[in-house]
């Protein structure tokens, strides 16, 4: 296999791939198929979020890109390489939730010893402040709250200068300024060319950060482009209106009952309808159903999501299920 070494070289690329599991012991299942089929070209400098609800596929995916796990069937290239090569190399890095941290080193002590294992690498001050841990750099790790400690991580993974940075929920238990000043580092990195892939249960966060986004359901690419690209992959728009008391019950009655429209939900005193022909919606309940304050809003990223994965929120189940479980989020949580 050759080995490209111009920056121009293409990221990732997957081809056909697949991940099985056997059934668990004692199962009378069938093999789970975590990853089934996926083609996916990134190229460098591109920021990729990987969205899908627990079991969909998405971590086993980035797994076989990492290298710490082989695929059933198909190819991984990294950068022209396999996986492995690459990651020793130190082209690739990764910020994974999971992954040891001594405690009783300070966030300095710990990075000077993770940079002792390369031959070459980034200083060690400029790494610690590129993480926005200058202020805490002589604090043992202990005493670093989960946001810290998952900044360390991102120092450690800057070391070897990486051409891809490989990110499992990068800002987990961070707050709002700090993953605001995490993902301007994201970004000024990719305008230097450096590719980034994260996967995210936040939402907002894959709106506003990501280039690109790919949408993973079934252990399959269900969608793949920019925010935009995947709002309109949701049918229809959302109308909201408030309906008189004495008429609602026949009023929402004969909205479900219109052609077109396919979800009617009462939110206090208001009623929103999602349908694809939402200005005849509108007609319909300012005219013959009295309603009032009408607003119309096109499908966010939510909805999207919720029609290209089937709202599959229960019952996710398989190994990656269980695999690098994530901590509980707050109420931008997207699945659990």
């Amino acid at each position: 296999m050759t080995t490209p070494t111009t920056a121009s070289a293409t990221a990732i690329e997957l081809r056909d791939l697949v991940k099985t599991f056997p059934p668990q012991r004692g199962s009378h299942d069938r093999e789970v198929r975590a990853v089934d089929a996926i083609d996916l070209r990134i190229e460098p400098g591109e920021i990729v979020a990987f969205l899908g609800p627990n079991g969909a596929g998405k971590t086993t995916t980035l797994d076989m890109v990492l290298g710490l796990t082989e695929p059933t069937s198909g190819t991984v290239e990294v950068f022209g390489r396999r996986p492995r090569e690459a990651v020793v190399s130190g082209a690739v890095s990764a910020v994974l939730q999971t992954g040891g941290l001594l405690r009783d080193l300070t966030v300095r002590e710990t990075v000077r010893m993770i940079a002792s294992t390369y031959a070459v690498h980034s200083p060690v001050d400029e790494v610690i402040d590129r993480a926005g841990l200058t202020t805490l750099a002589d604090r043992r790790v202990s005493k670093c709250s989960g946001g810290e400690q998952q900044r360390l991580r991102f120092a450690l993974a800057l070391l070897p200068d990486p051409r891809l940075l490989i990110l499992d929920e990068p800002t987990a238990g961070m707050d709002v300024t700090a993953r605001r000043d995490f993902w301007d580092t994201m970004h000024a990195d990719a305008s230097a060319g450096r590719t980034v892939v994260f996967a995210t249960h936040y939402l907002e966060e894959a709106d506003a950060f990501a280039d690109r986004i790919v949408l993973i359901a079934g252990g399959r690419i269900v969608a793949d482009g920019t925010t935009a690209d995947i709002r309109s992959r949701a049918s229809g728009r959302t109308v909201s209106a408030t309906l008189p008391d004495d008429s609602r019950v026949d009023a929402i009655a004969a909205l479900r009952a219109t052609e077109g429209v396919s979800a009617v939900d009462e939110r206090g005193s208001r009623v929103v309808i999602t349908a694809t022909d939402s200005d005849g919606v509108a007609r319909l309940l300012l005219g013959d159903l009295g309603g009032s304050d009408l607003e119309i809003v096109t499908a966010g990223l939510e909805q999207a999501f919720m029609a290209l994965t089937g709202d599959d929120r229960e019952g996710q189940s398989g190994p990656e299920a269980d695999h690098r479980a994530h901590p509980a989020h707050h109420d931008e949580e997207l699945v659990r």
